[in-house]
């Protein structure tokens, strides 16, 4: 079951005390950033949050759970209206992991026939 826009934009909202919040669609589900870092997923209309050891030994007793078969635990947030926790969380995650990498820019180089082949570096 696929998870309602109506959900991701409340969990949206519910998160915006933690800074700047967005969502994009993957693989049918949504992943969701804070300040530009992948800090998690929602899958069936229920929120997950990355585990760091930081988050971890911080908050034990957030329940675990993976969001689909085969991925690793995430902490699953029961209570998304609890706002001031899940902002908590959210901030607390966001300090622990790193910055993103940057991404790569394509470059254009033409083939002997002169078509566009584009390449990383």
């Amino acid at each position: 079951m696929a998870s309602s826009k109506e959900f991701v934009e409340y969990a949206m909202e519910q998160l915006r005390d933690a800074g700047l919040v967005s969502y994009r669609k993957m693989f049918g589900e949504y992943g969701w950033y804070c300040d530009g870092k992948f800090l998690g997923v929602i899958c069936d209309d229920q929120l997950f949050v990355k585990i760091t050891p930081e988050t971890d030994a911080a908050f034990p007793d957030v329940p675990k759970a993976p969001p689909y078969e085969g991925a690793k635990d995430y902490f699953l947030i029961e209570d998304i209206d609890d706002r001031e926790q899940l902002v908590k969380l959210a901030q607390a995650t966001w300090e622990a992991l790193p910055e993103p990498k940057p991404k790569r820019k394509k470059r254009v180089r033409r083939d002997e026939k002169g078509d566009k082949n584009y390449d990383s570096f």
